[in-house]
Parts: structure tokens; sequence; C-alpha cells
């Protein structure tokens, strides 16, 4: 019986890491660990996702606290309050609450991994390993928060996450910044070492893709959003226009280049479609619909320019609380940035040194110095532990952490807030049911985001010129 507990309860522990990479290629326990916490993040968005389902929207109805607690709000109408309305803010309401239990699973262990500094501490024991135990905490976390009064729930909740949602657009931005960098810079070293002409020619085709990208992307929004009195979203367009030419110049300056000679424009390019993202998903939140037109009605304004027509299409809006394209895009763009902080190598990113500790700096320096005999002390002999017990996940932490625990549970943190966000299209659990998905301090939240993103890659650039004594190599 002894022998049968110890078991399951190594399943329990670092062994379920070492599991669930059996089938994958070789990897470390640090980056076992940040993939195993990315899943359960994906996994609860998407049980979050399934509380927009109409079927599970209207079973939810059941639950006290969601739309019986809404009904009895004095500042909602109750006769214009139909039956599909109560399932869209159920479906929303029940999203917050998911999302709550992520986050709140997130910044709890965000405090407890404060000041890991090696594998030799306890607490990176629960780190790297008590999988069961996590998911039943999250579980458990989850199941309470359906019984959290609704009250002002919603509208606290909100708040917080669209805080939280702005500042991780923002690391959004630094994580693509660092992909843009490593892009340019591994196209760059294969173009020297192999003189092949085809990474300087794939180069020069995605920068022009993405600048053209963006630039049809400004005409279409002239087009479509920025039409009549919608001077508020020409100012959007135009200025963020400005500004990104602007810093696409800056990427180019000589003073730029002497200092950074791995600056360029396909890293401008990049940051210039963000932008021209932000830009469209703050203006689809205007709650004035002649500004923010649906893709029905574009379809049906292209369809009618060239004489086709379409009935019945539905100007009111998205308040039925479906998907749009946007919300679509928001999700892959962050499932891409939780995707890449899991699996990127941080020791040879310039940007992921943010999420470093001091020592883990000063080890990596010293492990390039020490040439591959060590393998960075001890890289042999974990290569013939593996060959004999079939191993393939190994801890690389021994010394120092590779990352920093609380800070990539604080980014997990702000990313269940972004995806709660999302999935809601950032409306306010009691505002008017008929604008569900629009109010103004969303559009002020997101374009304000474009700008402190155009900030902060220009900081990048001209830190190194203003600041000549500091080493930002």
């Amino acid at each position: 019986m002894g022998c049968i507990l110890g078991t399951a309860a190594c399943c329990f522990g670092s062994a379920a890491c070492s599991l669930c990479c059996a089938a994958c290629p070789s990897c470390k326990n640090s980056t076992a660990s940040r993939i195993g916490y990315a899943l359960m993040l994906l996994v609860g968005s998407i049980v979050a996702v399934f509380m927009l389902i109409p079927g599970i929207r209207s079973e939810l109805d059941k639950i006290p606290g969601l739309c019986r607690d809404i009904m009895k709000n004095e500042y909602v109408d109750t006769k214009a309050f139909s039956k599909k309305q109560c399932d869209s803010v159920v479906g929303f309401l029940a999203v917050y609450r998911v999302c709550f239990a992520m986050a709140m699973f997130f910044i709890l262990f965000a405090v407890i991994m404060i000041k890991v500094n090696s594998s030799k501490d306890p607490r990176s024991k629960i780190q790297n390993g008590f999988w069961f135990f996590k998911v039943l905490i999250m579980v458990g976390i989850a199941v309470g928060a359906f019984f959290i009064p609704g009250g002002s729930f919603g509208e606290a909740w909100m708040i917080i996450g669209m805080i939280g949602a702005f500042l991780f657009i923002l690391i959004q931005l630094v994580l693509i910044v660092d992909f843009a960098h490593g892009w340019a810079e591994s196209w760059v070293e294969k173009y020297e070492e192999t003189e092949s002409k085809a990474y300087y020619i794939g180069l020069f085709f995605f920068t022009i893709l993405f600048y053209i990208i963006s630039l049809v992307a400004v005409v279409l929004f002239y087009v479509y959003y920025a039409t009549g009195d919608c001077t508020l979203h020409k100012f959007f367009v135009s200025f963020n226009l400005i500004l990104c030419v602007g810093m696409s110049v800056v990427a180019i300056l000589p003073k730029v280049q002497e200092h950074q000679p791995r600056s360029g424009l396909l890293q401008s390019s990049i940051i210039s479609c963000y932008v021209m993202y932000l830009t469209w998903s703050a203006m689809s939140n205007n709650p004035d619909k002649s500004c923010n037109p649906g893709l029905k009605e574009i379809i049906a304004h292209s369809d009618l320019l060239n004489n086709t027509g379409v009935a019945g299409v539905d100007t009111t809006g998205t308040s039925d609380g479906n998907f749009d394209w946007q919300s679509i895009l928001a999700l892959a763009i962050w499932l891409f940035a939780v995707l890449y902080s899991s699996i990127r190598t941080s020791s040879n990113s310039q940007v992921g040194k943010l999420t470093m500790t001091e020592k883990t700096l000063l080890q990596t320096d010293t492990g390039r110095r020490a040439g591959s005999d060590e393998n960075l002390m001890g890289g042999s002999s974990d290569s013939e532990a593996d060959a004999e017990t079939g191993q393939k996940v190994w801890d690389n932490e021994e010394d120092a952490v590779a990352y920093s625990y609380s800070f990539y549970h604080f980014m997990l943190f702000l990313a269940s807030l972004y995806v709660m966000m999302t999935l809601t299209n950032w409306f306010s659990p009691s505002s008017d049911v008929k604008k569900l998905n629009a109010n103004m301090a969303s559009v002020w939240v997101k374009i304000a985001s474009s700008w402190v993103s155009i900030i902060l890659y220009l900081w990048t650039l001209v830190a190194p010129v203003i600041l000549q004594d500091r080493d930002f190599s």
C-alpha cells in the first residue's frame, strides 16, 4: 500500500511535468513549468468561452447572483430586458467569475513566489510540482466564485479588468518587440554566415508586407470608421499614422543605428501593425454606431457598391454578446503572447531579461565565457542521466532561476484579466443592456495603450543614445 501511495504522490508532484513532456523533445524544468501554467490559463479561457454558448447561458440563469440580481437592479429597465439579453448578461458575468478564479490563482502564486532565487528554495517545489492540487485549487476558486453575490461585483471587477488588460497590452508589446528583434537578428546572422540572399529578401518582403497591411488598415479606417461627424476617430487614425511614420524614421536614424545596429524597419513595421490593431480595437468600442459599423454593415456596404444588395442587415450593433472579428484577433494575439512568453529562451532575449533576476544574468554571462566543455556546469551529467532514465525534463535552476516566478504569475494574472475583457467586449455588467459591447472608457483605455506602446518602443530606440554611460547590450 505504501508503494502505491508513494507512486500516486509522485504523479501529483513534479513528475506530472515529466509525464506531460514525455512525448515531447527534451526541455528544461523552467520551460516545462511555464508551459504547464500556460495550459492551465488556456483551459480556463476555453471554459470561459463555453460560458458564452447560448444553451449554457440559459442554464446559468438558474444560478443565484446572475440574471436574477440584475433584474432587481433599479437602474435596469426590466420591460426592455428580454430573455435573450438576460442570457447575454448571464454569460458575461459567468465569464467574469471564471476569469476571477484564474486571476486569483495566479496573483496568489505571484505573492507566494516572491524572492525565489533557485530550485533549492522549498517554494520552487510548489512552482514546479503538485499540479494535481494546483488544478484543484483553481477549480475550487472557480466554484466559489459563482456564489459571490451580484451587487457591485461586476462593476468593481470590470474596473480592475480594464486596468489589468491595459497593462497586459503593454506586456504584449514587449513580447512582440522581443519577437521582432529575435527574428531580425536571427535572419541577419544567417545571412552573414551563409551569404544567402534568401534571408535578405525575406526581411525585405515581410517589412514591406507589414507596412502594406498597416497602410491598408488606415485606408479602411478612413472609409468606414472616420466618416462624416466621426471627428474623434479621424484624430485617432491621423495621429497614430503620424506617430508610426515618425517611429519608423527614428528607427533608421544614423545615431540610433550607431548605438543599435540591429534595429531596423522590420521591428517598426510590426509595431505599426500592432498600433493599427489597437486603433481599430478602440474604435470598435465606440457607442456611436454611425462611427462603429459592424462587420455585417461593412460587408453590406461593399455589396451595395457592387449593386448586389443585402436585405435585413442588423445595424443595431452586437448587443447579443456574440463574438466579432476584433475579439477573435485579440484572442489570437493574446495566445501568441502567452505561448511565446512560455517557450522563449530568456537568456538569448534582450527584452526577456526584464523578467530575469540579476543573479541569473550573471550566471548567463559566466556560462557563455565558460565555453561548451562544461555546458553551463553539469550539462554532460544531465545528458547521461537522461540516457539512463529516459527523463526528458531536467532541473536547470539549481544555481539560479531562469525567470522570475513572481513576475511570470503576475503576467498570467494580467492575461486572465485581458481575456476576460476581450470575451465580454469590454462591457459594463450594469450598463444599458442595449449597449453591452460599447463604452467610451474602453475606447480611451485602448487608444491610450497604443500611444504608450509607441512611447515604449521609441524609448528602446533612443535610450542608448541619451544614456550613453549605461550598457544596453
